[in-house]
C-alpha cells in the first residue's frame, strides 16, 4: 500500500470512493512489498509508476481511508492502493481531455489489450500470481 501516513487528517470515507469497480487506473508511484504481499520479499517492486490496472475491490483502512484492490494484469499482481497513488484513465475531467487534444484518444486504449493502437504496451513473461 505504499506509504500510509497515519497522521493524515483527511477522512476519505466521509465521501464516496474516488474510483469504481472495473475502473481502469494508472499507478502514480512505485509500490514495493511492505510485507503484506505473500510469496514476495519485503521491498520487492510490485507495481511500477505507469502500470495500468483495474479496480477489483474497495475496502477501508483505519476507518479513514479507502483502499482500492487493483489488479495489474500485465504483472499479475493484485495490490491494495490509496487514491493518492492512482489516477483514472476512464473518467478524466472534460477540461483535462480538452487540454490533451488528440493525445486523449491514445488514453482510451492504454491497458485495454488493443494491440498496436498505443505502441506503449509491453509484453510480459511473468506468470500470474495470486495471494
Amino acid at each position: 500500500m505504499g506509504d500510509i501516513n497515519r497522521d493524515d487528517d483527511a477522512i476519505e470515507i466521509a465521501s464516496p470512493p474516488r474510483f469504481g469497480f472495473g475502473e481502469r487506473v494508472i499507478a502514480r508511484s512505485l509500490i514495493r512489498n511492505d510485507g503484506t504481499y505473500a510469496g514476495r520479499d519485503i521491498g520487492e517492486v510490485l507495481v511500477n509508476k505507469g502500470d495500468v490496472g483495474y479496480v477489483t475491490n474497495i475496502g477501508t483502512f483505519l476507518q479513514q481511508f479507502y483502499i482500492y484492490a487493483v489488479d495489474f494484469v500485465e504483472s499479475g499482481h493484485r495490490v491494495g492502493m490509496r487514491a493518492k497513488e492512482l489516477c483514472t484513465l476512464d473518467k478524466l475531467p472534460e477540461d483535462i481531455v480538452a487540454r490533451l487534444g488528440e493525445r486523449a484518444a491514445a488514453l482510451r486504449t492504454i491497458g485495454t489489450g488493443c494491440a498496436g493502437e498505443t505502441g506503449g504496451e509491453r509484453e510480459s513473461s511473468r506468470t500470474r500470481e495470486t495471494r
